[in-house]
């Protein structure tokens, strides 16, 4: 049987690097782990972490395709991460202008969660532990 050890990483291809540079590291509060230019694909890749656990890995492109991403199109639905007080990190985004969806609550787990966008329209959720 195949033994998965946990998810290495996310990796995301953005449309404009340095704001979505700047929504992951500022507004979100991911760690800069390494940031490197490869001029042979004239992209950057910029390693964040999250919390010590996990990888988000930001590519640029040169004009990369659109992509559809509203949560019911095909592929990657959104990406969802887990915070102590889903009201308080809602005050955080709008604090720096980043719109979101009203709380709701999980019919299964009773938990409350929300959903915002990057700054490439790719869903972002906001679960409460």
């Amino acid at each position: 049987m195949l033994k998965l050890n946990g998810v290495h990483h996310i990796a995301i291809i953005c449309s404009d690097y340095q704001r979505s540079k700047q929504f992951y590291a500022d507004v979100m509060g991911l760690t800069v782990v390494r940031e490197v230019y490869r001029e042979e694909r004239r992209s950057y890749k910029l390693d964040l972490e999250v919390s010590g656990l996990y990888q988000i890995e930001l590519f640029s492109f040169p004009d990369p395709p659109a992509r559809p991403s509203r949560p019911e199109a095909a592929g990657l639905r959104h990406l969802a991460f887990g915070v102590d007080d889903v009201e308080a990190a809602i005050e955080h985004v709008n604090a720096h202008g980043v719109a979101t969806e009203p709380i709701r609550t999980d019919e299964f787990t009773g938990k409350r969660f929300t959903f915002l966008a990057d700054p490439d329209g790719l869903p972002i959720e906001f679960y409460e532990k």
